[in-house]
């Protein structure tokens, strides 16, 4: 499988390291091409690790935020990426970063994906850093086993950069970036954590036969190997 395997002994060391790995990549990005792009996602484990890269001294000033998915829903609403992205990432240094969204007013998810995709199109690509969540039905990113337009969404020669997803089991219609554009990441780093996350990603792994979970056809296709942070179970609240 071509990914390589991290543990840490809390949520909190993980993101500590998982901040530090990305902050590296970004800074070479800028020092190679002068601009550096990460995508990110949402969910409830994310925000430790967003607020440890808050606070790493990188040139933000000179880097792009986006996000690997979001809900169609205004950025005000709770259950918006944008939102806990903008609470808990872009603060202290990382205040200076660009942020631009999946999100567009539009009547359809369908409309706000055409118009995402014409604005992440704009950004210069190939995106350095790409962090991924996985759910315990085995989707990241908004690739859900009951969607849609599930080949669509993993097919790994497609032409679009963002897509709609209507699934069942995503309860409001999503905004995801795309297959090709997430594997052709310079990094990209899967950020798991708790024993039921491990055993869905590893039985993922080992199947040998029926339809493919999402979380393997992403990281069966990236172009170079993924990183994969895991912690035991999330640290509890103070």
């Amino acid at each position: 499988m071509n990914a390589e395997w991290q543990e840490f002994a809390s949520g909190q060391k993980l993101a500590d390291a998982l901040a530090d790995a990305v902050a590296k990549r970004l800074e070479e990005a800028i020092a190679a091409r002068g601009t550096a792009v990460i995508a990110v996602s949402g969910g409830s484990t994310p925000p430790p690790f967003f607020k440890a890269l808050s606070r790493r001294k990188v040139n933000w000033a000179k880097m792009t935020v986006t996000l690997v998915d979001e809900r169609f829903v205004p950025t005000a609403s709770g259950r918006s990426n944008a939102r806990l992205v903008t609470q808990h990432l872009l603060q202290n240094d990382a205040a200076r970063a660009g942020f631009i969204g999946l999100y567009h007013d539009r009547d359809s998810v369908e409309a706000a994906a055409e118009a995402a995709d014409r604005v992440v199109g704009g950004l210069p690509l190939p995106l350095d850093v790409v962090v991924l969540g996985m759910g315990t039905d085995g989707h990241t990113a908004s690739f859900f086993p009951d969607a849609e337009n599930l080949g669509e969404l993993l097919d790994a020669a497609g032409d679009r950069h963002v897509l709609p997803v209507r699934a069942p089991s995503a309860v409001e219609p999503r905004l995801t970036l795309s297959m090709p554009l997430i594997c052709n990441a310079r990094l990209v780093a899967l950020h798991i954590e708790g024993a039921d996350k491990r055993q869905v990603l590893e039985a993922a792994l080992a199947q040998s036969d029926g339809a493919m979970p999402p979380i393997r056809a992403v990281l069966e296709n990236t172009v170079s190997p993924a990183h994969i942070y895991w912690a035991p179970k999330k640290d509890a609240k103070p």
